[in-house]
C-alpha cells in the first residue's frame, strides 16, 4: 500500500524539550488516520511537521515519496483545517472558500464556480452570501473544510477541528467527516485528544506519549490489546491489573487490562476474586459498579435491567478467558 506520509527517525526539539523524538511513522494513502494523545504528547507538532509549519531537527518526512523535510508549506500537497477555523469575518462564505484560488490568481468567475461546488459538497450550497458571523459552529467548520478542499490537497490535516462544538453536534460532524473522507478518497490526518473521536472515525491511529509513539494500529487492536498501562488507561476505560491481581484471576504474574464491559459480577462464593462495592453509577444503558479488591479498584458495566448490588455489599469478579489481556510492558 502506498504511503501518503512517512516519517523516518523524525525529531523536533525546542531547546532541551524533545517535542517529537525519533518517530517512525507510515500513513497509508486514502486512509483516515488519527493522532491521539494528551496535551504535550507530540501529536500536534507532528501535524505541523507534515504541514511545513515546523521543520524537523533530525530525520526525514516524505509525502508520496518526495522528501519535504525542508519544503515550505505552500509547496506541499497538503492543507490544514484548524480548531478555530480562521475564517475572514469581512468576507462572505463564498469568498472565504475561494480565497486560496484568489491568491493563486484564478479568475473570479472560475474560483466562485469552484467555491459553489465545494459548498455543495459540504451541504452549504445556499450559504454563499452569508458572513461567518451568521453561521453556527458546525456550519463554520464546514466552510473551513470547503476552503481547505478547494485547493485539491492530497492530504488533509485536521487539527482538533471539532473541539469547539457541543457534544451532539460534535458526534454529528464525526459522521459527516468520515462520510466525506470516504467520498473523496483522500488521506485525512486527524489530531485529537478525544479518544472517542479517534476510535469512532479512524482506520488507523497512533497514540503519542512524551514525543514518542506508544502504540499504533487499528482502533479495534489498540482498544482490545493495549501494550502498556499508559495506553490501557488513556484509550477508553480499563481495569489495569497489577501482576499479583492478574495471577489471582488466573493469568500470569504480569500487568494486564480488563475492560469494564467485559467484566461481570458473580456470587462471591463462586468467584476466584471478590471485593466490596464502593460505588454504583447509573449511566442509562448500563450501570458502572466499582469494587475495591484488596486495595485495587475494578469496575464492571452491568446492563440495564439486571439486579445491582448495593454499596458496601460483597461481590465477585467474573469474565471470559479471552477478556484478560496481558500487556507487553508496564509503562
Amino acid at each position: 500500500m502506498t504511503s501518503a506520509v512517512s516519517f523516518a527517525k523524525v525529531s523536533r526539539h525546542f531547546g532541551k524539550v524533545k517535542a517529537v523524538d525519533q518517530v517512525d511513522l507510515e500513513i497509508a494513502e486514502g486512509s483516515f488516520f488519527a493522532m491521539l494523545g494528551p496535551s504535550g504528547s507530540g501529536k500536534t507538532t507532528c501535524l505541523r511537521l507534515i504541514s511545513g509549519f515546523e521543520q524537523p531537527t533530525a530525520g526525514h518526512i516524505r509525502i508520496f515519496g518526495e522528501d519535504v523535510s525542508q519544503t515550505p508549506p505552500n509547496r506541499r500537497s497538503v492543507n490544514t483545517v484548524f480548531q478555530d477555523y480562521a475564517l475572514f469575518p469581512h468576507l462572505n462564505v463564498r469568498d472565504n472558500v475561494a480565497y486560496g484560488p484568489m491568491v493563486a490568481g484564478v479568475p473570479k468567475a472560475q474560483r466562485h464556480a469552484k467555491a459553489e461546488e465545494m459548498l455543495d459538497l459540504v451541504k452549504l450550497g445556499s450559504y454563499g452570501d452569508r458572513k461567518p458571523g451568521q453561521l453556527s459552529g458546525g456550519q463554520r467548520q464546514r466552510v473551513a473544510l470547503a476552503r481547505a478542499l478547494i485547493n485539491e490537497p492530497r492530504v488533509l490535516l485536521l487539527d482538533e477541528p471539532l473541539g469547539a462544538l457541543d457534544l451532539k453536534l460534535r458526534e454529528a460532524m464525526q459522521d459527516e467527516l468520515k462520510s466525506l473522507q470516504k467520498r473523496l478518497g483522500i488521506t485525512f490526518v486527524f489530531v485529537t485528544h478525544d479518544q472517542h473521536e479517534a476510535l469512532s472515525m479512524a482506520d488507523q491511529l497512533v497514540i503519542f506519549s512524551d514525543g514518542k509513539i506508544a502504540q499504533q494500529g487499528s482502533p479495534e487492536d489498540v482498544y482490545a490489546r493495549p501494550n502498556s498501562r499508559f495506553v490501557a488507561d488513556f484509550v477508553g476505560s480499563s481495569n489495569v491489573l497489577s501482576p499479583d491481581l492478574t495471577r489471582a484471576l488466573g493469568g500470569p504474574a504480569k500487568w494486564a487490562s480488563l475492560r469494564p464491559e467485559k467484566t461481570m459480577l458473580a456470587a462471591p462464593a463462586k468467584a476466584a476474586v471478590k471485593g466490596t462495592v464502593t460505588a454504583v453509577r447509573y449511566l442509562g444503558a448500563a450501570s458502572r459498579v466499582v469494587l475495591d479488591v484488596g486495595g485495587n479498584e475494578i469496575a464492571a458495566l452491568v446492563p440495564a435491567g439486571q439486579d445491582l448490588p448495593v454499596q458496601g455489599a460483597e461481590a465477585g469478579i467474573a469474565f471470559e478467558p479471552d477478556a484478560l489481556h496481558v500487556m507487553e510492558r508496564e509503562v
